[in-house]
């Protein structure tokens, strides 16, 4: 409570009390005191007000009795004390009505009105995610490549640019197949010059209405092994790797696997949030058949995989890489899940390196809603551990 008093301006000091007039006797000698030593000690303000009433009194209270004192000099002699009015509880102090708040039926019970407000519909998801690697490159046919020219400028070969096409034309197959009219593609691509050439010779498949966009995305670039590479330290440093595991081993000056999932980590949620507020729907439309295709590398799209499903690294370091101008299809469940068994047969994924317990979650993925989770997994749910005993538990 702000204590500010001046004997220039007029002050009215409100004591309300019950009716006894030994209360009052008693606040009025204190209030008397009080504003003595304030007068003396305090700066300006315009006026103070003080409540005071038994706490026993407040459940029952109806009307309370308003004792004023008015001190309209500097000198403290000249305080009067005026008996007021009863106000009662649904009154003010100058005795107009209260404003009586209606509150609604709850019956004791918290309500949220935010519950009920009109929430904006989220767009549809796109109907597939597609992986493409990049077609065949010069470091592919040849590693020497490597130690005379930057990761990020070497291109694709002739037959890298046919591999593209051919994957393009794949692609645009498979989706005629929906039988929808109103279908388009995105493209999210690494920022290296095989994968830049690669999306161009892909997306000659399509017509320029059926491309919705596309986006240079550095953080779906290729793993980094360092600058200049030499091509013999290359070879010994890869077998390292194989001893020490592909996922955590970092080469000098470069990334590990662990790196590129974390910067894969936030592309995803970046992948997510435009999905969200619908980036690959023209304005006003509404279509369930988009389909958004990303060219990058094979480490990094194992990579993705594994952290789009939750992949032990156990589980990542047994995938295989996919073939230059090869893909992988997620496509979209009966639940709204993505499933790499709506697309692909499971002799194929096995190809690819999933095991049993990666394929089981691919059927449960096919059917699921967004946002449920597997806990038959041994990825997420209690499988994991084999420490329990079943009969005791029965």
């Amino acid at each position: 409570m702000d204590h500010h008093l001046s004997h220039k301006n007029a002050k009215n000091f409100i004591v309300t009390s019950t009716r006894s007039d030994k209360i009052a006797y008693v606040c009025s000698k204190w209030l008397r005191t009080y504003a003595a030593k304030m007068t003396r000690l305090l700066p300006v303000f315009s006026s103070f007000t003080l409540v005071i009433f038994p706490l026993a009194s407040l459940p029952t209270m109806t009307s309370i009795s308003s004792t004023v004192f008015q001190l309209s000099s500097p000198s403290l002699t000249h305080r009067k004390l005026h008996r007021s009015r009863s106000i009662r509880c649904c009154e003010d102090t100058v005795g107009r009505p209260r404003v009586q708040l209606k509150h609604p039926e709850s019956n004791g019970l918290a309500t949220f009105p935010e519950k009920n407000l009109n929430t904006v519909k989220l767009p549809p998801r796109p109907r597939r995610i597609i992986l493409v690697r990049h077609g065949q490159s010069e470091g592919n046919v040849d590693e020497s490549v490597y130690t005379r020219v930057a990761d990020p400028k070497i291109g694709v070969t002739d037959k890298g640019v046919v591999e593209a096409e051919e994957c393009g034309k794949r692609i645009r197959k498979m989706i005629e197949k929906d039988g929808a009219a109103d279908w388009k593609v995105y493209f999210y691509v690494s920022p290296y010059r095989r994968t830049l050439e690669t999306v161009r010779n892909l997306a000659k498949a399509f017509e320029r209405s059926r491309i919705a966009g596309w986006r240079e995305e550095p953080r779906l670039r290729e793993q980094d092994f360092g600058n200049f590479q030499d091509r013999e330290q290359m070879r010994i440093q890869k077998a390292v790797r194989s001893l020490y595991g592909r996922f955590f081993y970092r080469f000098p000056n470069g990334e590990s696997a662990a790196d590129v999932y974390d910067r894969i980590t936030g592309f995803r949620e970046t992948l997510r949030s435009d999905i969200d507020i619908g980036r690959f729907q023209p304005p006003g439309e509404q279509s369930p058949n988009m389909n958004v295709v990303i060219v990058s590398h094979g480490l990094t799209l194992r990579v993705f995989l594994m952290r789009w499903y939750k992949w032990t690294v156990e589980q990542f370091e047994g995938l295989h890489n996919m073939g230059n101008g090869n893909m992988i299809v997620m496509e979209k469940g009966y639940g709204g899940r993505y499933s790499l068994l709506m697309h692909h047969t499971a002799e194929e994924l096995r190809e690819f390196g999933l095991t049993d317990e990666m394929l089981s979650d691919q059927e449960w993925q096919k059917m699921a809603k967004p946002g449920e989770l597997n806990y038959d997994s041994m990825m997420t749910g209690p499988s994991f551990f084999t420490h329990f005993d079943d009969e005791k538990e029965a």
